[in-house]
């Protein structure tokens, strides 16, 4: 029985039956106590659980892009493990959770696995387009286009006044100036949305369009918040000044308020940008593809070491000692260029394995997010496929995904009709035993 009060087995105690009254009491008293224990040992896991799940919910809530992700990649995560648990073949046989505390570390790690992101700031989990700071600046070089279309245009009636071109001439070349700038502001504000890879062409031509002056008459010192007057240099310029149309200027740099360091007990291999931020117009109009800057994604990517510091902090029980490390590992890969730990496949077990998998499914379909649409099923399992050929997840792992059906029975549940259509799943599959 003591064995059993070591292994907080409170429910299989059994009283010691005896005919000594004062054994017999006390038998009767340690139950009770036992008993006791148990009922405040439920409500500590289920006031616990239910603080977790306030935290996934408080993320969640925190950017209506990324809404239910904290919520769904559990629901993922569990269906997979259940999933794995009942292989009696293959690679996954030997796998169990050994008791229910193993299962519910498991997922309380999932519930826990983007905490980092409550330190993530929202302009930047929501960036959308290029150009978007706390705001979308693409209306601030519209304007610079105006400006060029208007001193065009006041152009052409001076060189109508003057003699200097006939009517006719001058229409002829304004006509010819708008329908340029038409042209490239088209180009800029197609570019800032980020839907297409930018190729070395794209990136020359915003570079030229950027060459393109206009003619500032107000101080642009005026006005400004005390974190502004802090980063913009003393200009002693004479009004009016010519600008380019597009810039990168030193003002667009958010310097770091202090450096980087991490814990070398957590294992953090990260290269860090040397600029917080870089609002650049024409740094950020040249991103190749998507609308995040290095910068922009190392901030993102810091919610996994944010994570890791929070999560290292909390004096986990024993039976729960493993969620920092189930929690932060989502983002490694087989082969050793994930983050934050650069981690491989002989550093990573099932359970983070399992994460890996619901981490990206739930990303891929996700209608939420505002720098991509949502994949219908069969594209998302497909660009998994050729993850897992590029070890970037378990390759045997994501087939069990596709032949244990989760994938379906998740987006059943939880996507719109449209969303989920058929899925081969035998090609796939195929793909392994021609391997074998």
């Amino acid at each position: 029985e003591t064995i059993k009060i070591k292994d907080r087995q409170f429910d299989k105690l059994v009283p010691v039956e005896t005919r000594i009254k004062e054994v017999s009491d006390l038998s009767d008293s340690v139950t009770e106590m036992t008993q006791e224990i148990q009922h405040h040992e439920q409500q500590q896991e289920e006031f616990v659980e239910a603080f977790i799940r306030l935290i996934a919910q408080a993320i969640d809530d925190k950017s209506p892009y990324t809404a239910g992700h904290c919520n769904h990649v559990p629901e993922i995560g569990m269906m997979l493990a259940e999933a794995v648990e009942k292989c009696d073949t293959g690679k996954f046989k030997d796998f169990k959770f050994n008791n229910e505390d193993e299962r519910r570390e498991f997922r309380i790690a999932a519930w826990l696995h983007d905490c980092g992101k409550i330190t993530t700031p929202e302009h930047i989990v929501d960036k959308g387009t290029k150009l978007e700071a706390n705001y979308n600046r693409i209306n601030e070089i519209r304007t610079r286009f105006e400006v060029l279309r208007r001193d065009a245009e006041v152009e052409m009636w001076k060189s109508i006044s003057t003699g200097e071109l006939s009517k006719e001439e001058a229409q002829a070349k304004f006509d010819q100036r708008v329908v340029q700038l038409d042209e490239d502001f088209r180009f800029v504000a197609n570019a800032n949305v980020g839907g297409e890879f930018m190729s070395d062409d794209k990136i020359e031509r915003i570079k030229q369009i950027a060459q393109q002056t206009w003619l500032r008459h107000y101080d642009d010192h005026l006005g400004l918040s005390p974190f502004e007057e802090m980063i913009k240099p003393k200009s002693d310029v004479t009004l009016p000044v010519v600008e380019n149309l597009l810039a990168d200027k030193p003002d667009h740099i958010i310097e770091r308020v202090r450096p980087m360091e991490f814990a070398p007990e957590h294992g953090i291999k990260v290269q860090v940008p040397e600029h917080q931020y870089n609002l650049g117009e024409v740094y950020n109009l040249t991103i190749s593809r998507g609308t995040l800057t290095p910068e922009d994604r190392f901030k993102i990517n810091e919610h996994m070491i944010s994570g890791i510091k929070m999560l290292g902090a909390l004096p986990f029980p024993p039976e729960l000692s493993n969620v920092p490390r189930y929690a932060s590992t989502h983002h490694e890969t087989l082969k050793g260029t994930g983050y934050p730990r650069r981690l491989s496949a002989e550093d990573l077990s099932t359970p983070e394995r399992i994460l890996v998998i619901a981490d990206i499914f739930e990303a891929l379909t996700a209608g939420d997010r505002p720098y991509k649409k949502a994949k219908p099923v069969s594209v998302a399992v497909d660009i998994m496929y050729k993850m897992a050929l590029d070890e970037h997840l378990d390759m045997d792992l994501f087939l069990l995904f596709l032949e244990s059906g989760v994938y379906r029975d998740y987006a059943n549940k939880f996507m719109p009709v449209e969303q989920v259509d058929e899925v081969d799943i035998e090609k796939y599959l195929k793909s392994k035993s021609s391997d074998a």
